[in-house]
């Protein structure tokens, strides 16, 4: 039987938890779905991430607003893709930030891209016609941007570690507390999506930077909370093992689809039971595919490119 394309199929609702990490600092997960974070400055709110339309943003503020009554000042956008940006106009946010290349991307692929998301996972997509247009940021920078949170509160550092789960990824480091938020560049029980990734630079020296802030609790993309060192690390290890696995396998295979069968055979026992994997698994040897050919770039994702994929690897 063929296996239901991407995530259309999954729309069950997921449970949300709604974690306090340090004083002022909040996480939001949902089994599996994307997380979003915001830390509290002395008179306004950062927000990172902002989910997939401004219906569901807004189901996430109001969860927020139990907590704080704080003016957004900052929406934080990690990277690109659709389900972390189409949510943004909820958020009122005077600034929205992304690392100057996300600007670049979502210009050259941006309503591709919302087309390619909605089509694999429709559930996220709460009230679709809720969303005005693409999201702009404000303001871009190319290595780091530092927000000031005021009073005794210290930084929050937003920092370009290098290519990976996009070519414009984000983290967002809180020193004080050693809060990091990761984006889609480390999961947590969670597989990786890696189909507009740079799978070496990633497993190598963007991961490094990422371990290199030492941090004590961190929000990946999707999946739990990691807490403390070892978790962290194992975080961390698991994102590198992953992308090693696919590098490993898809470098030894003849043709896309046995790069496909043989990856899906080394992942599988480790990582096939975690959220998003079998949606994930095609696009990503793809891409990885491609790479190892020498397209430097990846390529543009469109409903119609991510049904030839499907039908050819999942088959």
């Amino acid at each position: 039987m063929a296996k239901p394309f991407a995530s259309s199929a999954d729309l069950g609702e997921k449970r949300q938890s709604l974690e306090t990490l340090a004083e002022g600092v909040y996480a939001l997960t949902a089994e599996g779905d994307p997380n979003v974070g915001a830390v509290e400055g002395e008179d306004f709110l950062v927000c990172f991430e902002a989910l997939a339309t401004p219906v569901a943003a807004r189901a996430w503020l109001a969860r927020l607003r139990e907590h704080t009554d704080k003016p957004i000042r900052y929406l934080v956008l990690s990277h690109y893709h659709a389900v972390r940006v189409l949510g943004a106009s909820a958020f009122g946010a005077d600034v929205i930030v992304t690392h100057e290349k996300t600007r670049e991307l979502i210009a050259e692929r941006g309503e591709q891209d919302w087309a390619s998301e909605y089509a694999r996972m429709p559930r996220l997509f709460r009230e679709p016609g809720s969303i005005p247009g693409l999201t702009w940021p404000t303001a871009t920078f190319s290595d780091r941007f530092t927000i000031d949170l005021g009073g005794d509160r210290g930084d929050l550092v937003l920092q370009y570690c290098g290519r990976g789960h996009t070519e414009g990824d984000l983290v967002a480091w809180l020193p004080r507390q050693r809060v990091l938020f990761a984006g889609d560049l480390v999961e947590s029980q969670a597989a990786l999506y890696t189909g507009d990734a740079f799978h070496r630079d990633w497993a190598a020296s963007t991961l490094d930077r990422v371990a290199a802030f030492g941090a004590e609790t961190l929000v990946g993309g999707r999946g739990a909370v990691a807490r403390g060192e070892q978790e962290v690390a194992a975080a961390v290890g698991q994102t590198r093992d992953f992308l090693a696995v696919m590098l490993r396998e898809v470098s030894a295979a003849s043709t896309l689809k046995e790069a496909f069968e043989r990856t899906h055979r080394a992942l599988e026992p480790r990582y096939g039971s975690w959220p998003i994997f079998e949606h994930c698994l095609p696009f990503n040897v793809s891409r990885l595919w491609d790479e190892l050919r020498g397209v430097e770039r990846p390529r543009v994702w469109t409903a119609e490119r991510d049904r030839e994929v499907w039908d050819e690897l999942q088959s």
